[in-house]
């Protein structure tokens, strides 16, 4: 391509110098002949017009004209000073423009009721407007007509009840397609209607502009009532299928005010529109542009004070401070929205799009969030249904990429920076610009890879909390699973923040070979000064390798003792059975007693009378043994049954028989308290009982009581004697 266009440019200066020197030579020797007819142009000068007309060869002339001279001294870059008188000089013309277009504006008006009348051919402003008004009638009648059409398949859709997610989804996209074909209809049946008749093309410019600007309004209210669903009259009960988590006054709240700022900002887009076709000059139509502005401001500042708020506390000591913060808040925000309408009258743009994205792209980051968990929440409340789905992490996730890459093409427009050409310079702010954008794009990757893994490991473990396996197997492999995976879930974490600090670094031009070799002497002498540290974290890993105790098993380790509640990477939490929590260092623990793996023997001992029958008692011991064994309350936790060992000795006043019995770990408490009373109550009724301390006195007389309550007292306490 670049061949051809060399060679049509030689020819067509060829071609040139030719003409140049007929043009000169040929007069010299014609004055004394008188002129000649005119005679048609030699095919070489056809060729050359040819070239010139070729497109091609003329753009490629006018960008070498518009070209600076090779040899021309490159102008020397203005200082800041010089840049920011520019910038006070600019704004002090726009504004005096401004100023002296306001006592112009009744003439401009003038002008262009003039205008529009010479063009109305006769007809007067108020049919004008009332043919407008005529067309929106019958673009709204052609859609009644079609909503009572489909009446019954939207009212199917509205009382259909839903048992699903999916079920709850479909009939939403259901209700946006159906609003999505009442506008199509609407805007069919007006703009289709005007635009089908011969009109006038300045009025037909005109009229097309508000009907233009009243479908940008309906379409708006058909996404505000996609997502937020307020409730009405005709539309009945639509919290369901609302997908932003508000209240039903809230809901009406937005909509309304919403719909008024859409329906001011585009019906003033199409009159400053309608303003540039009747021929106003540019600073009249911003003078009325700002105008109209205020009443955007003025709605902007009627929903910072009137916006809903949540319920205030009923106590008055938090409701106060709440009224407070929330008049401090709409303080700020009316100043925030009035410096806003400044920099857009100054002509500010880059930083008032940029104050308009520090302001809108947090809120609509957290509401697209939010909206997007509540969409895809389960039907049913549980706890598993309110962890966060893959689905919803993706949707989120997906959606804040793409505000954040508008919020940048935006900003890149608004300061007028051309990202495909940027990335061709090589200069410290070009440079900066690429690493700030590839910043962006890391964090957005690593803020994706960490909610799909803690999303996937959240899971995983309130599906390891909710089940209860009767297997032994598969409890010990769930209470392992709840014991590595949030230790898995914090390493993740450290490691992709790490790497992603890193990577950042890298993409804005520093240099992280050092920062890597820092760390690693940085790591080697904080090794060093706090092997306490070293040790607790080693040693948790060595616990945790062994198999040593995991999450909700009873351990023992010294003097301390309980359930285990929770790790982090140096110490363990133990919950005492009596309420108090022990957090103890890995390094600490030493030899660790678990109480809760697998099974445990359960010995106590019961002491019986010396005229007592041991094998009835045998047998009632083994009887009782195995009807807990069949009690579908015990029988579960009870691996061996209870039964009487035999006899373990014979004591002063007793006879000592040990009983036995194996069950699951943290079972043996409840059962040993049922086994006692069945058994009481089996040697009640059979007369076996239960030996006491007893003093038998030799000989009668007087002194016999004395010395029985001596004897008494001996053996006894003295609280237990009186």
């Amino acid at each position: 391509m670049l061949g051809r266009l060399w060679v049509k440019v030689l020819s067509a200066a060829f071609y040139g110098v030719a003409l140049l020197f007929l043009a000169t030579v040929a007069p010299l020797g014609a004055k004394a002949q008188p002129a000649p007819a005119p005679s048609p142009p030699p095919p070489q000068i056809q060729q050359l017009l040819q070239l010139l007309q070729d497109p091609a060869v003329r753009s490629w002339i006018d960008e070498q004209q518009k070209s600076p001279v090779a040899t021309t001294a490159p102008a020397a870059a203005p200082t800041t000073s010089e840049i920011m008188m520019q910038r006070i000089t600019g704004l002090r013309e726009r504004l005096a423009a401004l100023a002296a277009a306001v006592p112009r504006l009744p003439d401009e008006f003038r002008s262009a009721s003039g205008r529009l009348l010479e063009e109305l051919q006769g007809r007067r402003p108020l049919a004008v407007v009332l043919l407008i008004i005529g067309f929106l009638a019958l673009g709204a009648g052609v859609e009644w007509l079609f909503r009572r059409v489909t009446g019954p398949s939207r009212q199917r859709i509205a009382t259909r009840p839903v048992f699903a997610t999916s079920e709850r989804l479909h009939a939403v996209a259901l209700r946006f397609v159906f609003n999505l074909a009442d506008i199509a209809i609407f805007a069919v049946g007006s703009i289709g209607a005007f635009l089908a008749l011969d009109w006038p093309p300045l009025l037909r410019q005109v009229v097309v502009a508000y009907l233009f600007a009243a479908v940008m309004l309906r379409l708006f209210l058909m996404v505000s009532r996609f997502l937020l669903a307020p409730n009405h009259a005709a539309s009945g009960d639509t919290e369901r299928f609302r997908l932003i988590p508000t209240g039903a006054a809230a809901a009406q709240f937005w909509h309304r005010r919403l719909a008024l700022f859409v329906g001011w900002f585009a019906f003033g887009w199409a009159t400053v529109d309608v303003l540039k076709i009747l021929g106003f000059t540019p600073e009249a139509r911003a003078v009325v542009a700002y105008a109209l502005g205020l009443g955007l401001l003025a709605i902007a500042l009627n929903v910072v004070w009137t916006r809903p708020t949540p319920a205030p506390s009923a106590a008055p000591e938090t409701g106060a401070p709440r009224r407070v913060s929330h008049m401090v808040a709409a303080s700020l925000l009316s100043v925030y929205f009035v410096l806003l309408w400044g920099l857009w009258v100054a002509g500010l743009m880059g930083f008032f799009w940029l104050a308009v994205i520090a302001l809108l792209l947090p809120v609509a980051i957290s509401v697209t969030e939010k909206a997007s968990r509540h969409a895809l929440r389960p039907h049913e409340e549980s706890e598993a249904s309110r962890q966060t789905g893959l689905t919803t992490v993706y949707l989120d996730r997906g959606i804040r990429a793409l505000l954040i890459a508008g919020a940048v093409l935006l900003l890149a427009d608004a300061w007028h920076i051309d990202l495909v050409e940027m990335t061709s310079r090589d200069t410290l702010l070009t440079r900066l610009l690429r690493g700030a954008l590839s910043a962006v794009v890391i964090l957005l990757v690593a803020d994706l890879i960490w909610q799909v893994t803690k999303t996937l490991i959240d899971r995983r473990l309130t599906r390891a909390q909710i089940v209860t396996a009767t297997n032994s197997g598969i409890a010990s492999r769930e209470a392992r699973l709840r014991t590595l995976l949030p230790i898995f879930r914090n390493v993740i974490f450290a490691v992709l923040a790490v790497v992603a600090v890193l990577m950042v670094l890298s993409a804005l031009g520093v240099e992280i070979g050092p920062l890597i070799a820092g760390a690693g002497i940085a790591g080697v002498a904080i090794g060093f000064g706090a092997q306490t540290l070293v040790k607790d974290v080693i040693s948790g890993v060595f616990y945790l390798l062994d198999d040593a105790f995991r999450v909700g098993e009873y351990i023992q380790s010294g003097s301390y003792k309980g359930t285990v509640e929770s790790f982090s990477l140096r110490s363990v939490k133990l919950r005492h059975h009596r309420g108090p929590v022990y957090t103890v260092p890995f390094g600490e623990l030493g030899a660790v007693e678990n109480m809760s793996r697998d099974w445990v023997i359960d010995k106590f001992q019961i002491g019986i009378t010396y005229d007592s029958d041991l094998e009835k008692a045998r047998k009632l011991i083994k009887n009782i043994g195995q009807d807990m064994a069949a009690d579908p309350e015990f029988g579960p936790n009870i691996i061996e049954p209870l039964k009487m060992q035999g006899v373990e000795q014979f004591g002063e006043f007793a006879i000592q028989i040990r009983c036995k019995m194996t069950t699951r770990p943290g079972e043996q408490f409840v059962i040993r308290r049922k086994a006692f009373a069945r058994i009481k109550k089996a040697f009640e009724d059979n007369g076996i009982k239960f030996a006491v301390p007893t003093v038998q006195v030799a000989g009668g007389g007087e002194a016999a009581p004395a010395i029985a309550q001596e004897g008494l007292q001996l053996v006894k306490p003295a609280g237990a004697a009186e």
